[in-house]
């Protein structure tokens, strides 16, 4: 569908109730920003819609900046910011801090806080590192595989039962 207003793809469908008949707008990014802005202006102090997507288009990123950021991938279990958009879940505990300028806002807006305050389970999990050390082994001893480097790679099994056997719960 293009733009009411040009002929660029609208990539913003507003639904607007104010009379009697809802009035549908198609626009693109350009003339939404245009018309939300308008919208933003402070009539009345209720806040609407169109002004939290006003907002929300201020603060926004740019789509190069947004396909930059989906291309970032974790070092770790190699998910990409892509992925975890689509899914809607993390690849591993350390893309929490891969992708933690990004993660931030978004756990905020769906917690209220950033930061977890709490109960801790008393068993079970005694840290992060571990598994995060587990992933790394496990990814490596793969690609030693397919290097056909068997000795590192029985070194790397060794580790790894190693590892499990110091995280298992007694």
């Amino acid at each position: 569908m293009k733009c009411q207003q040009c002929e660029k793809p609208a990539t913003f469908h507003i639904t607007e109730l104010a009379g009697d008949l809802p009035e549908e707008l198609h626009l693109c990014e350009d003339h939404a920003r245009v018309y939300l802005m308008q919208a933003d202006e402070p009539e009345e102090m209720a806040p609407s819609i169109a002004g939290a997507l006003a907002q929300h288009l201020k603060i926004s990123q740019t789509a190069e900046e947004l396909s930059e950021l989906d291309k970032r991938c974790c070092p770790v279990c190699e998910i990409t910011f892509f992925e975890f958009r689509n899914a809607g879940r993390l690849g591993c505990p350390h893309d929490y801090i891969f992708f933690g300028e990004e993660l931030e806002p978004l756990i905020h807006n769906i917690h209220g806080a950033a930061s977890h305050t709490g109960k801790k389970p008393r068993r079970g999990t005694p840290g992060t590192d571990g598994q995060t050390e587990l992933i790394r082994l496990r990814r490596e001893l793969e690609s030693a595989v397919e290097r056909e480097e068997y000795e590192r790679a029985s070194e790397l099994r060794d580790g790894i039962k190693k590892l499990e056997q110091e995280n298992e719960p007694e």
